[in-house]
């Protein structure tokens, strides 16, 4: 399709992609002819029947620059170069659009460019997994998927130097600080306790976040990892859209990168995937990913603020008004939260093999503050790390002599200590049949100065049993013989909350609910 525009010689960039524009409104990939358009304060994306143009925006913002075409251009050769990793099945090409000597413009034409594109594969944009997460509720298995993509990523991000990436931190509050300070209708004080909370934050962790640089967490990340980033494609969560318009942007801690997912989890009010995805992505980056955990309340609250900002400015933009400045607001407040977590808790949940520990661990971790939720510390996993083996193979019946517990037991311990030093939850998931394993627990609570909950399950033997035979692909060694030597056990006198566990897991997290809020559906 050919469209001749009205001659203008002395247009301006922005005179001319609106032009540029009004072709591709016209043509099979704009709305007249059956295509869509998406405008971002970024870039127009239109998509056609198999295929999609993006076209970035002439603007220049304080965080990148597309006000000329050969910046626009090379902005698009990058955005195919960094997204290739994360997502070859998406980007295609560059292509131009050109205009002919009678000054019809063409899609990939031969005459001269006048714009350039980004041109991609198109998938359903109801499978972006903001939209999911707006419909419906994500599942363990989703989330499990969408932290290993993020893992899979972070493995293969090149390591950087930190310097520009400590040195971005202070702008990048300023930046939000000053953007939120022109939004009528935020309230001036959240404005200022946002600003102060991030700017101390910011400041004290500086040894920390140089640590994290000398151990190589500092690398060239997606660096845009919110939802809407994240697709399904064939059932697949794929990462596309990284950010190429500055390399310095996106090279960040990989902690950093991950927060932005998690911190879009929780305003769509997907708390319980935030923490799959977190203790996920923390069980396959390896035990000295742990030291990293005090640097997310600031890391949750900037993204938040981030993606404030963001919509605060489109908001302006596309004079969109009430639903956007609404979504904005959320982040807003969402940004002073995180920033202010509360103490951290200790809950331990013992009980004999098949009573559902693990499953309630999980239902549970979610729940507790501070966000993403607990840390899960689960002694089967442990007990296969210090064997070195996989989670899903068996260990002999010598590994579980009472020496080898010992040491199971005191690495929970230590683990649990470690994470809650640094101001998050955890959720012990072990047997604890022994008084003195008991008691070592709950003396860890009061040494770390945080609240300890002890959560005891109890099913009879035939429903123990039944659990056990189900199992596929898990770490528990138990096996029928197990459960049925652990009946002669004297487990003595147990003064945690006794959970009845013979019915349904959600019969279970309420009961468990009672014993750590009060009330059964209160936080």
């Amino acid at each position: 399709m050919t469209v001749r525009p009205p001659a203008d010689t002395a247009a301006t960039e922005a005179d001319l992609q609106q032009q540029v524009l009004d072709f591709l409104d016209g043509s099979s990939f704009g709305p007249a002819g059956g295509g869509k358009r998406i405008d971002t304060h970024a870039s127009m994306v239109f998509l056609g029947a198999d295929r999609a143009l993006k076209i970035k925006r002439a603007v220049r913002l304080p965080f990148l620059d597309y006000s000329t075409l050969e910046k626009r251009r090379r902005a698009c050769e990058d955005e195919l170069k960094v997204n290739a990793g994360n997502a070859p099945e998406l980007y295609r090409r560059i292509v131009a659009i050109t205009r002919n000597s009678d000054g019809a413009f063409e899609i990939d034409g031969s005459g001269t460019p006048v714009e350039w594109a980004v041109e991609m594969t198109r998938f359903d944009e109801k499978q972006s997994l903001d939209c999911v997460a707006a419909s419906k509720v994500i599942d363990p298995f989703l989330a499990t998927a969408v932290a290993d993509a993020v893992l899979r990523s972070h493995d293969k991000a090149p390591r950087a130097d930190g310097e520009s990436w400590l040195a971005s931190i202070p702008p990048i509050i300023e930046r939000n600080t000053a953007r939120f300070r022109t939004v009528r209708g935020l309230d001036a004080v959240a404005i200022g306790q946002l600003d102060t909370a991030s700017r101390d934050a910011a400041t004290t962790l500086q040894p920390l976040l140089r640590q994290r640089i000398e151990q190589g967490f500092v690398r060239r990340c997606h660096g845009d990892l919110h939802l809407a980033n994240i697709a399904l494609v064939d059932g697949r969560p794929v990462l596309f859209d990284a950010i190429e318009f500055d390399p310095v942007i996106a090279t960040t801690d990989v902690l950093y990168d991950l927060a932005f997912t998690l911190m879009d989890l929780m305003h769509f009010n997907q708390a319980a995937a935030a923490n799959e995805v977190f203790n996920r992505y923390l069980a396959g980056a390896g035990d000295e990913g742990l030291d990293g955990l005090r640097l997310l309340p600031l890391f949750l609250s900037v993204r938040a603020a981030i993606r404030a900002h963001v919509l605060f400015m489109k908001s302006d933009q596309a004079g969109e008004g009430g639903a956007v400045w609404q979504e904005a607001k959320r982040y807003f407040d969402l940004a002073g939260r995180l920033i202010t977590p509360s103490p951290p808790l200790l809950v331990a949940i013992g009980g004999l093999s098949g009573t559902g520990k693990s499953v309630l661990a999980r239902g549970l971790a979610g729940l507790l503050e501070p966000p993403p939720g607990a840390v899960i510390v689960r002694s089967d996993v442990v007990r296969k790390h210090l064997f070195g083996i996989a989670e899903t193979t068996a260990l002999p019946e010598s590994a579980y002599r009472p020496d080898a517990t010992e040491r199971v037991y005191g690495m929970l311990s230590r683990t649990a200590q470690r994470v809650l030093a640094q101001g998050c939850s955890v959720v012990l998931d072990a047997a604890y049949l022994q008084d003195a394993e008991r008691t070592e627990v709950e003396g860890l609570a009061t040494t770390c100065g945080v609240r300890f909950v002890g959560l005891f399950l109890t099913a009879d033997l035939a429903t123990r049993l039944a659990r056990i035979e189900q199992r596929k692909g898990d770490a528990s060694d138990a096996t029928r013989n197990v459960a049925l030597k652990q009946e002669t056990f004297t487990i003595g006198a147990v003064n945690w909350h006794m959970i009845d566990a013979s019915g349904t897991p959600d019969q279970s997290l309420r009961s468990a609910r009672v014993s750590l809020f009060g009330v059964p559906g209160e936080r």
